[in-house]
């Protein structure tokens, strides 16, 4: 298989766990037999440096013409620190989202069994967790009409949805829940946003579509305590873009690191491919980054693929390195811990 991949490493540590994703992707496609095209793209704080915003025209047609996108991460502490900075990297990330369509956010939380007891949460807790989360990506609180009033002492925020918006999300959750237990739960906040009702209700009238798929409704304060509580309760989780932010990177914990845990975001024409981590700023450069969550989130392009051998192979290898302790130094625990660079071309030699 001939693949064209958008290469969009972004900033801080993004460009260094690209790099060990990218070489792990090129030992895959040598040992199966494929030929992986790359063409590099700037994003983020970089594409403001360089051509004045995050997102360039010149990036999205890139991303437009690749068969998937594989992303590193974004974000700069000089925007950060910066209230009144009018561009800003994230800009480029909710920009991307729109444009290529990329409503779902596709977010598993697994266990490794090496790792089970460095997760914070105790092992009878979270043994046999294996959950995956659908995020809605681009409408919400985060699109919605917001400003100020009042002579700037009064700020909103409109968090808005569409019947269509909900359904394209949800039938991709239902789709998912049939190809696994056949277990469905929409969070929501229904007993006191309208927004939410309106996710309910339109959930509720798509049951018919799957019979076999046991859906749940659960509130989402209900949901952000079951996750530390009994995590395996869970199989394929739904909800709207505020909710999936924060209770996917309350899920991320129970593996032990955030570097650890892959990404895809995807809509009907495009996919993109991301570590759940941020651009982690204080260690780039330093070769000291986690590349495997990198490495894993390149595992789910080659599973949408319909490569599911050539995923299994990195799954296994990254298994293999966590097993035998060839890892950074988030997960050296006191042991010897190996750059980033050092960690790749150990997955390369091991595939």
């Amino acid at each position: 298989m001939k693949l064209n991949i958008a290469l969009l490493a972004g900033d801080g540590i993004g460009p260094e766990v690209i790099d060990q994703a990218v070489k792990v992707s090129d030992k895959i496609a040598e040992k199966f037999g494929h030929e992986i095209s790359w063409t590099p793209a700037l994003t983020g704080a970089a594409a403001i440096d360089a051509v004045g915003e995050p997102y360039p025209d010149s990036t999205h047609a890139v991303c437009e013409a690749a068969d998937a996108v594989l992303f590193g991460a974004i974000g700069h502490p000089r925007f950060d620190n910066d209230p009144s900075a009018k561009v800003r990297p994230e800009q480029g990330l909710l920009k991307m989202r729109q444009k290529l369509g990329l409503f779902a956010n596709v977010r598993p939380t697994f266990t490794f069994p090496s790792l089970i007891d460095k997760s914070p949460l105790k092992r009878e807790r979270i043994e046999g967790t294996d959950l995956v989360f659908l995020r809605e990506l681009t409408s919400g609180v985060y699109f919605g009409e917001r400003g100020r009033k009042d002579d700037g002492n009064t700020a909103y925020d409109t968090m808005t949805y569409t019947r269509e918006e909900i359904q394209r999300l949800a039938k991709k959750g239902f789709e998912l829940a049939m190809t696994r237990s056949k277990r469905l739960c929409c969070v929501d906040k229904a007993n006191v946003l309208e927004s939410s009702r309106l996710w309910r209700e339109t959930v509720q009238a798509m049951e018919k579509e799957y019979p076999e798929v046991t859906v749940s409704y659960e509130f989402v304060d209900a949901v952000a305590m079951r996750l530390v509580q009994w995590p395996s309760d869970y199989d394929v989780l739904i909800t709207e873009n505020l909710f999936g932010d924060i209770l996917t990177d309350e899920a991320s914990v129970i593996s032990g690191s955030m570097g650890l845990m892959p990404s895809a975001s995807v809509g009907t024409d495009n996919k993109l491919y991301e570590p759940i981590h941020g651009s982690y700023p204080q260690a780039a450069g330093k070769d000291i980054a986690n590349p495997l969550a990198t490495v894993l989130s390149a595992a789910m392009m080659f599973e949408d693929f319909g490569l599911t051998t050539e995923a299994k192979a990195i799954r296994d290898v990254v298994n293999k390195s966590l097993a035998e302790g060839y890892v950074t130094e988030d997960l050296a625990d006191g042991a010897k811990a190996f750059k980033t660079s050092e960690v790749g071309d150990w997955l390369v030699t091991n595939i």
